[in-house]
């Protein structure tokens, strides 16, 4: 295996715990953003899976919703789905607190703590689709299924 930058690490590490074969890469360019991803990928942003985390305003607790990267995320839609919670904004230290890794590479898996994970219906159309994997270069190949089942998310429409 080539060596991975230590959260690329971590990621593979909890994909191959949770009986994944799924393959951290770390690619030249930034994957900062879903456009930049589809670019190094060479893939539709459509099929990017970005990370956004949010901050619950009454639990102080993160969300975590991970969106086809051509979608604007409704943040009012999202308030559906949460039982008399409103969307905060999280900052930089809250995301890393939580997750333990920096926005831009914010995975689906291996967090420090257990996080609600919303994941958009879009994501659907596609045989593949691409995550962070914990570093702003690296990214993972994985499966709509696959991503449901490997953090227990909810899929809803986040548009």
């Amino acid at each position: 295996m080539e060596n991975l930058s230590e959260n690329a690490q971590v990621v593979q590490e909890k994909l191959i715990d949770l009986g994944y074969t799924n393959k951290v890469e770390e690619l030249p360019d930034s994957t900062r953003t879903a456009q930049e991803a589809a670019d190094a990928i060479g893939c539709e942003v459509a099929q990017i899976a970005k990370s956004i985390v949010f901050r619950l305003a009454n639990s102080d607790k993160p969300l975590l919703v991970i969106a086809s990267g051509e979608n604007r995320i409704n943040e009012k839609q999202i308030e559906k789905y949460l039982d008399d919670d409103k969307l905060g904004k999280a900052n930089a230290d809250f995301v890393r607190k939580h997750t333990g890794y920096v926005i831009g590479g914010v995975p689906p898996v291996g967090h420090t703590e257990p996080i609600m994970t919303f994941i958009d219906e879009a994501l659907f159309r596609f045989k593949d689709i691409w995550a962070a994997a914990g570093h702003p270069k690296a990214v993972v190949r994985l499966t709509p299924d696959a991503l449901v089942d490997m953090t227990n998310g909810q899929v809803v429409d986040v548009t």
